[in-house]
């Protein structure tokens, strides 16, 4: 569409229209969780029944609001330690693949990359259950071999972290990528010629230019960590994240409590998602 010609007005509105439905689609049903969570109601649906700050205070025999709510609060514990676990391992080990493909000449590179990136074709459940039977093969083998009980080999805190941790950090590997192709080695070889050793050069140069990109891939890896589902629910031990206790509440019988939790995560993520653009566009300024 060139913006200079006049436009066809039955055009310009069916435009319009297919704007505000693309974004009525996209955010309505937030919105109603959201004003849900202020429902003064025992059931999380309509119809509206008042204005009510129960299911985020309450402490009562009937109403127990997301703040005394022990069961959430420690999956929302469990599900922040998980992601950060996650995403400073992904950025450590992201990083480092990325200099690798994009700063080493070896034999087998592009086959090598490509390999790296398999983990983002793999759906989720396969990958859950790939991991788990794979563990549990490994552990029982160990055990009859040796006589030794490795606890990391059975569901537990740490095979959800090794299992989300083995496809986040493709994702960090193609941000850091991304923006490592944009480097000037100029700088590198000159700073080299004046003296400077290679570690000097990579924490004086190519980090600092690095940086939006690690701010953004470690944002991404821990949102991606903390809300994973799919291959969390078949390698979570008895501190389950939260959204595998989401998943068991709905399924035994939700209550309001899931719509205040789903609020806070809502502002939550989209602070978070605020302050990294806001930090990149000071970089971009910059």
């Amino acid at each position: 569409m060139i913006r200079s010609l006049p436009q066809d007005r039955g055009y310009s509105f069916g435009f319009k229209f297919y704007i505000i439905c693309y974004f009525i689609f996209l955010f309505a049903p937030l919105l109603v969780t959201c004003v849900l969570a202020f429902n003064d109601s025992n059931f999380p649906s309509l119809p509206w029944k008042g204005f009510s700050l129960d299911w985020f205070f309450a402490n009562t025999g009937e109403r127990v609001g997301i703040f005394h709510d022990s069961s959430n609060l420690s999956s929302i514990w469990v599900s922040a330690q998980t992601a950060f676990i996650v995403s400073v391992l992904s950025l450590i080990v992201g990083t480092m693949g990325a200099f690798l493909f994009e700063q080493q000449d070896f034999p087998g590179k592009q086959g090598l990359y490509f390999l790296a990136l398999t983990p983002l074709v793999i759906p989720g459940v396969i990958l859950g259950i790939s991991l788990l039977l794979t563990a549990n093969a490994l552990g029982l083998f160990i055990e009859e071999s040796t006589g030794l009980d490795i606890p990391l080999l059975r569901p537990s805190f740490w095979l959800v972290v090794f299992g989300q941790f083995s496809f986040i950090s493709t994702f960090v590997l193609l941000v850091v990528s991304a923006r490592l192709r944009k480097f000037d080695h100029c700088l590198e070889e000159a700073a080299l010629n004046l003296g400077a050793s290679r570690f000097d050069v990579i924490c004086s140069i190519t980090i600092p230019f690095l940086r939006p990109a690690l701010i953004g891939g470690g944002a991404v890896a821990f949102l991606m960590s903390f809300e994973n589902f799919n291959t969390t629910l078949f390698l979570v031990g008895s501190d389950t994240t939260l959204p595998v206790n989401l998943y068991l509440q709905v399924r035994d019988g939700s209550s309001p409590v899931i719509n205040a939790v789903s609020l806070l995560l809502i502002v939550s993520t989209s602070l978070l998602a605020m302050i990294n653009l806001l930090i990149n566009r000071d970089k971009k300024v910059e």
